[in-house]
């Protein structure tokens, strides 16, 4: 039996969110409004990073209906259908223009107004078929419901959870002891590793370098494999974590031992560091670069980057240098090396030396698109305001011998365009979870000062 048809209306944003968004709705027919094609044309000419997003929505429209004639572009035109069956949506555009005003309709003069007269016209003229209008902004969907449309959605095909508390957090607590847990348990040692093998029963939605902790603060070990019966586990236990260093630097919490753990191992190649402002995310990783770089010369330079409000935006009216440039975004940074020497006689020149030494390198995202980085640690903050496209786009720079640290907090999303759900980083976790060169761990506790900590517990 197949699913009933349902006809979805697209907002503006749906298609600067994932321009190919219309191609997401398998069987069901796709209408986009004509007021929609004015917003993509009033805005693929801006100067900002959706006006790309614009560009390619509509050439993937056009795309889509080159061949058709106006009749067919009205009526609906034929979708590719990935699927086994032969049932496929249709694409069309509907001209809002020819809608007149009349007593309970809202007015004409905005274009969300229009958009939402849209979807209750065809809902009136489709009384048999459910009529979904699709907008990522919350106010039209509340405008749209006053109105009368009994379907809004936001657009969710890309999420990969539906409820951020359910995001990968990088480790497992056992309560109690965790050998409590345990019935049937083999062991082997190599050297001063310890490698148990318990069966996989205990942990069935298990992933790649997941890190296990217990409650009695005695074990902690990570997870390095498994088969159809058994997981592997390294025993690196809680004192060994809570003994890492990395430019002076030891952690205060088992969370910040765990991703000392993760960033100073030169087998994993991307490390994922979420959590609350000021839980360390940045120190910790800059001092572990500095560590790798210059202490055990395992790689030739640091690069830092962070997506430049708003969404890397233009920096081109800052004076100086790609560096000079960047500077303002990058206090973060620099506030963390002045941390890390503030106990030395002259800091100034510490900073200048280790800047020199570590060959630590500023860069703008915008500037990341058709490099080919090597042998380098790339420090990329601030990941939340990152969408998976722009992510992808840096992760895909990152060659031979190279490092990549994504580090960001999603609850402080600046973009217009992006939630927790949505964020670039909550993608990359969750794509990245099962592969074995990486590892995520979420920080959980404010470190900071007593200040911070009441303040991201009570605001």
């Amino acid at each position: 039996m197949t699913e009933e048809k349902i006809t979805y209306i697209l907002d503006t944003n749906i298609l600067l969110h994932e321009p190919f968004a219309f191609l997401s709705f398998q069987e069901h027919d796709v209408v986009v409004p004509m007021t929609v094609l004015e917003e993509l044309d009033s805005i693929k000419d801006r100067h900002k990073d959706v006006s790309r997003d614009a560009r390619v929505a509509i050439r993937a429209l056009e795309d889509a209906l080159a061949d058709a004639t106006p009749e067919e572009v009205m009526a609906g035109v034929s979708l590719p259908n990935h699927n086994d069956d032969n049932v496929t949506g249709r694409l069309a555009i509907f001209n809002d223009y020819m809608l007149e005003q009349t007593a309970g309709k809202l007015s004409f003069n905005e274009n969300d107004n229009r958009i939402i007269n849209t979807a209750i016209h065809i809902q009136n003229i489709n009384k048999d078929r459910k009529v979904v209008l699709v907008t990522k902004d919350i106010n039209m969907r509340l405008k749209a419901k006053g109105a009368g449309l009994n379907f809004v959605e936001d657009y969710r095909t890309d999420q990969l959870i539906d409820d951020i508390q359910f995001l990968t957090k990088g480790y497992h607590q056992f309560s109690g002891d965790f050998w409590a847990h345990v019935n049937d348990c083999e062991s082997e040692t190599e050297g001063r590793n310890t490698t148990h093998y318990i069966k996989k029963d205990l942990l069935p939605s298990v992933y790649m370098n997941e890190y296990l902790l217990d409650e009695g603060e005695h074990f902690a070990g990570k997870v390095t494999g498994w088969d159809e019966e058994n997981l592997a586990i390294t025993d690196i236990s809680r004192e060994r974590l809570m003994s890492k260093q990395a430019w002076g630097i030891h952690p205060k919490n088992v969370y910040q031992g765990m991703a000392m753990d993760a960033l100073l191992d030169p087998s994993i190649d991307l490390v994922i560091l979420t959590g609350p402002a000021g839980c360390g995310k940045t120190l910790l990783a800059l001092a572990s670069a500095l560590e790798l770089v210059v202490e055990r010369g395992l790689y030739d330079k640091v690069i830092v980057t962070r997506s430049t409000p708003e969404i890397a935006e233009s920096i081109g009216f800052l004076p100086g240098t790609e560096e000079e440039k960047m500077a303002p975004w990058l206090a973060a940074i620099t506030d963390s090396l002045e941390v890390l020497h503030k106990q030395d006689e002259n800091m100034d020149g510490s900073l200048n030396y280790i800047m020199d030494k570590a060959n630590i390198q500023f860069k703008s995202v915008n500037f990341m698109r058709g490099r080919s980085i090597q042998n380098a640690i790339v420090l990329l903050d601030e990941c939340q305001n990152l969408t998976a496209s722009q992510l992808k786009t840096i992760i895909t720079r990152c060659g031979e011998g190279t490092k990549l640290v994504c580090s960001g907090n999603l609850a402080q999303i600046d973009s217009n365009y992006l939630t927790a759900l949505t964020s670039g980083l909550t993608y990359i976790v969750e794509r990245f979870k099962d592969f074995p060169g990486s590892t995520t761990v979420n920080l959980n506790g404010v470190v900071r000062s007593r200040l911070a900590s009441f303040a991201e517990e009570n605001l």
